[in-house]
C-alpha cells in the first residue's frame, strides 16, 4: 500500500506569549516572557506564585453565555486554536468538503482541572444536605471534549477522540492524525492540544512533587533550560492546533501549503514515575524511531525544539539522547527550549512546540532559548552545542524535529520538513 503524503495547511494557537499565531510567532521570535504573577486565583500561600498564564481572554469574544457553560476553560483554549486554524487552512470555504472524512483529534493532558476543583469544592460546602452537581459536570472536566465540541461546530464527522498522555499528549494527537490520512482513512484532521491547569490544584500538586520553578523574585527568568541554576519548570496554559491535510486533497483546493510531515516516533522510559531515565534511554529511543519513520538520517535535521522544562535532571538526559543519536551532526544542530518563553503548556506543549517548528521550517529562522546568562552552566551539559541562547538566529531550516516526554515515560517525536512538490 503506497502511503499519502501530510501537509500542514492551518495554524491557531493561544498562548501565554500572544492570543494567536502571528502575535505568538513574533514573540517568540523576540524572546518574550509569558511569565508573571499568578492571577487566576490568590496563589500568596503557595510555594509558586507566577505561572505563564493566557492574557487578555475574553471569553465572550468567541462563545455565547449559554454556550459557555458547557465549557471548562481548556476547551475553551482548544476550540480558540481551531478556529483560528480551520479559519488559516480555508476549510469553512470549501463548498465540497466531504465531511465524513474530516476528523478531529484533541488532546489535553489533565482536562477540566478547574471544572473538578470547583465542584468538589460545591460538594464539601453542600455535603449536609446531599450533593448537588452541575449537569455539565462531565462533559466539562473530561479530556476529550474540546475534541467533541471542535467537531460539533463544524460537523466534522471523521475520526474524533483525544490523546492523553501527560506532556506527550499533544505530540500522540499529531502522530494519530498523521498516520491516519496517511494510511488513506481520512482527508484532513484538525489536530493539536489544550490545557488549562493553573489553579490550586495545579500548582500545588506541581509543588508537592517539587516540580515547579519557586523563582517568585524574579518570574520571568524562571524558565531557564539548560542553565546551571535551573530550579523546576514554569507551569503555563493555552492551546495549539494544525490542520493536518492530505496532499492531493490540499493542492485540488489550492490551499496554502506550510510544510510536509515527514514522520513520528514513540516509545516509553519505563523507568519511573515522573522522572526522565539518566542517560535518555526512551529519549534516544523516541528520536530514532521519528528518523527511521521519516525515512531521513541525523544529518538531514537541521532543528530541534527539545522538550527542555528547565527541570535539573530532565535537561541533562535529552542532552545525552541529543548527542548520542546525532553524534557529531549534534554540534551542526539548533536546539532551542522555547518553554523557556511560553512555560510548560502541558498536554498542549507539543503541538505548540510543532508549530514552531512548522514556522521555522517555512521561514528558516530559529526561535531563542532566553534567560540562560554567562557563567551560569552545568557542568553535566556541553555548551559546544548551539542552544541557540538568547537571540533567534537565521539558518536554512529543511527539517525540524519536536521532543515531548511525558509523566509515566510516555516520549513522542514528530518531525516536519520543507514542502517540495
Amino acid at each position: 500500500m503506497e502511503l499519502k503524503r501530510v501537509v500542514v495547511t492551518g495554524l491557531g494557537a493561544i498562548t501565554p506569549i500572544g492570543n494567536d499565531v502571528p502575535t505568538t510567532w513574533k514573540n517568540a521570535l523576540d524572546g518574550v516572557s509569558g511569565a508573571g504573577p499568578i492571577t487566576h486565583f490568590d496563589a500568596s500561600l503557595f510555594k509558586t506564585q507566577f505561572a505563564c498564564e493566557v492574557k487578555g481572554y475574553n471569553s465572550a469574544d468567541y462563545f455565547d453565555r449559554k454556550e459557555l457553560r458547557k465549557y471548562d476553560l481548556y476547551a475553551q483554549y482548544g476550540v480558540v486554536s481551531a478556529m483560528e486554524a480551520i479559519k488559516d487552512a480555508g476549510l469553512e470555504a470549501v463548498e465540497a468538503l466531504n465531511k465524513d472524512r474530516v476528523g478531529v483529534i484533541f488532546a489535553a493532558g489533565i482536562g477540566g482541572l478547574h471544572t473538578f476543583e470547583e465542584e468538589a469544592g460545591y460538594y464539601a460546602m453542600n455535603k449536609e444536605n446531599g450533593p448537588k452537581y452541575n449537569p455539565f459536570f462531565i462533559p466539562k472536566m473530561i479530556a476529550d471534549m474540546a475534541a467533541g465540541h471542535i467537531s460539533m461546530i463544524y460537523g466534522y464527522r471523521g475520526p474524533n477522540y483525544a490523546t492523553v498522555s501527560a506532556c506527550a499528549s499533544s505530540t500522540h494527537a499529531l502522530i494519530d492524525a498523521f498516520n491516519l490520512i496517511r494510511l488513506g482513512k481520512a482527508d484532513a484532521i484538525v489536530t493539536g492540544g489544550a490545557e488549562a491547569a493553573i489553579f490550586p490544584a495545579g500548582v500545588g500538586g506541581f509543588n508537592s512533587m517539587h516540580a515547579l520553578s519557586t523563582r517568585n523574585d524574579d518570574p520571568t527568568h524562571a524558565s531557564r533550560p539548560f542553565s546551571g541554576s535551573r530550579d523546576g519548570f514554569v507551569i503555563g496554559e493555552g492551546g495549539a492546533c494544525l490542520v493536518f491535510e492530505e496532499l492531493e486533497h490540499a493542492l485540488a483546493r489550492g490551499a496554502h501549503i506550510y510544510a510536509e510531515v515527514a514522520g513520528g516516533g514513540m516509545s516509553a522510559d519505563a523507568y519511573h514515575l515522573t522522572a526522565s531515565h539518566p542517560e535518555g534511554a526512551g529519549a534516544k529511543l523516541v528520536m530514532h524511531n521519528a528518523l527511521e519513520d521519516a525515512g531521513m538520517k541525523p544529518e538531514d535535521l537541521d532543528y530541534i525544539n527539545v522538550h527542555g522544562t528547565s527541570t535539573p535532571v530532565g535537561d541533562i538526559s535529552e542532552v545525552c539522547a541529543i548527542m548520542d543519536v546525532f553524534g557529531e551532526h549534534a554540534y551542526k544542530l539548533n536546539i532551542s527550549s522555547t518553554k523557556s518563553m511560553t512555560g510548560h503548556l502541558l498536554g498542549a506543549t507539543g503541538a505548540l512546540e510543532a508549530l514552531f517548528c512548522v514556522k521555522s521550517v517555512e521561514e528558516d529562522v530559529v526561535p531563542p532559548t532566553i534567560n540562560h546568562e554567562e557563567g551560569d552552566d552545568d557542568p553535566k551539559i556541553d555548551y559546544n552545542l548551539n542552544f541557540t541562547f538568547g537571540k533567534a538566529q537565521h539558518r536554512t531550516v529543511n527539517a525540524a524535529l519536536s521532543n515531548t516526554f511525558g509523566f509515566g515515560g510516555h516520549n513522542a517525536s514528530v518531525i516536519v520538513k520543507k514542502y517540495k512538490g
